[in-house]
Order: C-alpha cells, then structure tokens, then sequence
C-alpha cells in the first residue's frame, strides 16, 4: 500500500533505479524521473604504487571497466554499504567501509597515515580536506543532464517530494520545476545541497546522514504530511 505525496526520484540509473526500489518496500510512490546519465570514460592507472584505493559511489565500480582488475590488491576504502558491495563483488579487497561520507572515510585515513591515495571518482565530484595527504583524484565516468523523461511536466503539476543527492542534481531540479517548487517539497542529502536548492520550495528537509536510507526516512515524513 503506497502513501501519500508521489515521491520523484531524479539520479541516474542504476542508482536512481535502487533508490525508488528502496522507496517502494517502504510503501512509498516512488516514481523513476531521471534527469542525468552515467556513462564511462576513458582512463588509465597511474604509475606508480597506491597504498589506498578510495570509491565513493557505486558508480565508479559499475562503470570503471576492465581497468579496475590491476587495482585488485590495493587496500579499499569504500563510502557506504553499496559501494563497498559494488567493489567486492569487482574482486576488490575491502580494507574499510566508511562510517556514511566521504570526509569522515579520509579523515580516518588520515589518522592512519594511509596514503598515497588514488580515488575513482566522477567528473564533477566534489572537494575533501585530504589532511595533507597525497590524494589523486581519477575521473572514471561523467553524469550529464538528459531531457526530462514523459510525464515530468504533469507529475510536478501536482504536490510532491522530490530528492537531490548532490548539488548540481539541486540546482537542475530547481531550474526545471521553476515556480511549481511553492507546491513541491525536496529532500537534500546534505545542508549544502539544500542550499543550493534555493528558496520557495513548499519544505526542504536535510537527511541526517547522507545516504539514501536517510533520505528515504525524511521523504516519508513528507509525504505523509502533504498528504
């Protein structure tokens, strides 16, 4: 039994795809409206030695390519349970999973005196205190705005909750809702996102910690309450 406010999810597959997934065991109406795409990119692995191997998205492992196999037995530090399943499951060796964001994993590597660090990243990613660390950041995939998919007009026409799992996935949607965002709510996965948001959204709610679980948990407040 689905309740409430429909709730849109906007990530790029496969991610978006588990998240409304998730949605739905909670009787959520979870509804797949992907704004962006994940696609590969070329790259290749430094030379030299790594004493760590950072992932911080799922994303990276599932799109990284045959090229992930000579980072076999570099230590692993994965953000998150799905990301470290991810990269287990490539054949990586999973020395830490992280306590729920990607600052807290390196702060802790820090501590440890893990480095050099070779992340695998996305293009557009975000920025960490590496401690001083040396910290090389490889871009093994991109995410690019796509159109809107059919019914995204008409479904933000009505009340809803909407999620934004980064920044610039804040800033598309608020570009793209325009004034409708005064009958719509968001779920931010963090203070920042939330702000770049903007204003004028019927709610915003800011998980508390930045993962989906989180998310989830205050999309359902939302949409029980615009109900």
């Amino acid at each position: 039994m689905t309740a409430g406010l429909p709730l849109i999810v906007t990530r790029a597959d496969p991610g978006g795809a588990a998240t409304v997934a998730r949605a739905k065991a909670l009787g959520l109406d979870a509804r797949s409206m992907p704004l962006f795409a994940a696609r590969a990119v070329e790259w290749a692995v430094p030379e030299g030695d790594f004493g760590a191997l950072l992932l911080t998205s799922a994303q990276a492992v599932r799109l990284a390519g045959p090229g992930l196999a000579e980072l076999a037995g570099t230590p692993t530090y994965a953000v998150g349970a799905a990301t470290a399943a991810a990269a287990e499951a490539a054949g990586l060796d999973i020395a830490m999973i992280g306590p729920g964001d990607a600052q807290s994993l390196i702060d802790i590597m820090a501590s440890q005196n893990v480095e050099p660090i070779l992340w695998l990243c996305g293009r557009d990613r975000s920025a960490f205190d590496a401690g001083g660390m040396a910290l090389a950041a490889l871009p093994v995939y991109e995410v690019e705005p796509v159109a809107p998919p059919p019914g995204w007009a008409e479904t933000i026409a009505a009340p809803a909750v909407l999620l934004a799992h980064s920044a610039r996935a804040a800033e598309r949607v608020a570009g793209l809702v325009g004034t409708a965002r005064g009958h719509l709510s968001l779920v931010a996965i963090s203070g920042a996102v939330a702000e770049a948001a903007g204003g004028g959204w019927a709610e915003i709610a800011i998980a508390v910690q930045p993962d989906d679980a989180s998310m989830l948990a205050a999309a359902h407040i939302l949409c029980q309450k615009g109900e």
